[in-house]
């Protein structure tokens, strides 16, 4: 399967100046696969995987001597690691923290070697051991976006134009329909890349709706992993209650019983630590960077993916592929998220991306931008609009009182338009907003 990051691991794979990499994501979303894909690009390929190869833990245990532990694991796997012509991939690195200090003296020790970690919950790992400062890199895997998922579907072609068409002029409208229609099957299938499988190979709604269920079980039965045993039962009410809030601010307080939100706020971090929740936290919006002058108090979550947060509220996802125009139009909330995952999804991958909403509570004068985000020293306004109306109050309102903001972007059903200071975007094209594909991610 094609993927964004595929292209940022080749980049690595021929840099001249390189550190051992860590693959870091939510669980699920195709770390290891990438690995293993790069894997095919190098004369030989050794995994580890040190959560089910418990025997190869204690490699890291004797000592941090990079040539030794080398060694070991070739003799362990039965596989030559040549420095140079061996990708070396450490998968669940989080299980054996000193493997995670190890990659250092790789870096000091065996430079010319490739090696690349990744685990399903391996920033909780990072947070207690930290990372050898100035001596890894990360990048930040997400589910599948809009153009992987056209990528992967024999759309390659409608890929291609979004990415290439001029945002002022409108596409055709047969082909507007059809981009629309197919963006109703993402959402309802959603970026998992093993439900997008499931997808490919079975054209089978049915088979990946049950895989959705099934991750959604994966990911609560990984509560145990990272929560303390009090803890367990906040993080799986706030998990239930994330999509419930979807498109409002975030309240504990509406959380059905007698919780505080001392008890449910750590709650939360750990989803968000563990990527399957993102906050979209208020911001002034007055300068950059964005997350500069922001309230943490106030915050929207989204999920990690548009499809599991509407399986887990049981909703017919069904729907998405008979009348995708009339979802759209119910659902605003989905819609809302869905443009904060593909901005997750086509965001700089080498730095952990942050969300930012902007609102005002003025008395009589309430308003509220749906996503900020920043484009070199520009603040630019994103409003997302799911049905077909036009009125853009918050819109004009944040760019008349906003210096440093000098244009917006309003995503919407609508075909390609500019009014003025305000340039419309048909909901698939965020990449078109974008650098990533071009090789310069911002």
């Amino acid at each position: 399967m094609k993927r964004i990051i595929d292209t940022e691991l080749l980049a690595w794979k021929d840099a001249k100046f390189r550190k051992p990499l860590l693959l870091r994501g939510a669980r699920q979303v195709g770390k290891t696969y990438a690995a293993q894909q790069l894997g095919k690009q190098f004369s030989s390929f050794v995994e580890i995987n040190l959560e089910s190869e418990r025997g190869a833990q204690i490699i890291f245990e004797k000592d941090l001597d990079a040539h030794r532990i080398l060694r070991d694991l070739s003799l362990f796997t039965g596989k030559q690691i040549l420095p140079g012509k061996t990708l070396l991939f450490i998968d669940e690195i989080q299980t054996t923290p000193n493997a995670i200090t190890a990659l250092r003296y790789f870096y000091e020790q065996i430079p010319e070697l490739h090696v690349i970690s990744a685990g399903s919950l391996l920033d909780f790992a990072i947070e207690q051991v930290g990372i050898p400062v100035g001596r890894v890199e990360s990048l930040y895997v997400y589910p599948m976006s809009f153009i992987e998922f056209l990528l992967n579907t024999k759309n390659e072609i409608l890929a291609q134009e979004i990415l290439s068409h001029t945002l002022e002029e409108p596409i055709s409208e047969p082909v507007h329909n059809k981009i629309l229609s197919i963006l109703g099957e993402y959402i309802a299938i959603g970026g998992m890349p093993g439900v997008v499988k499931c997808w490919i190979e079975t054209n089978d709604p049915s088979r990946c709706f049950a895989l959705q269920h099934s991750l959604i079980d994966t990911y609560q039965q990984d509560f145990v992993k990272y929560a303390k045993k009090h803890q367990i039962k906040y993080v799986d009410l706030i998990f239930n209650n994330i999509p419930q809030q979807l498109g409002k601010k975030f309240k504990f307080s509406s959380i059905e019983g007698d919780y505080r939100k001392r008890e449910l706020s750590p709650a939360l971090d750990l989803l968000v630590t563990a990527g399957i929740a993102h906050k979209v936290t208020n911001s002034s919006g007055q300068g950059i960077p964005l997350g500069a002058n922001i309230d943490p108090q106030c915050f929207k979550v989204i999920f990690l993916d548009v499809s599991l947060g509407q399986a887990l509220l049981g909703l017919d996802l069904e729907s998405w592929f008979l009348n995708p125009m009339q979802q759209f139009v119910n659902k605003g909330e989905i819609v809302e998220a869905l443009i904060g995952q593909e901005l997750l999804a086509y965001a700089n991958p080498h730095a952990k991306s942050h969300l930012y909403y902007w609102q005002r509570n003025v008395p009589g004068s309430s308003a509220e931008i749906d996503y900020l985000i920043q484009r070199g020293e520009n603040v630019v306004p994103i409003e997302v609009k799911s049905g077909p109306g036009t009125t853009l109050k918050s819109l004009h309102m944040f760019l008349d009182s906003h210096l440093k903001s000098p244009y917006g972007y309003r995503f919407s059903t609508q075909n390609y338009s500019k009014f003025n200071n305000v340039q419309s975007l048909p909901l698939y094209a965020v990449a078109a907003i974008t650098k990533i594909f071009k090789g310069k991610p911002e």
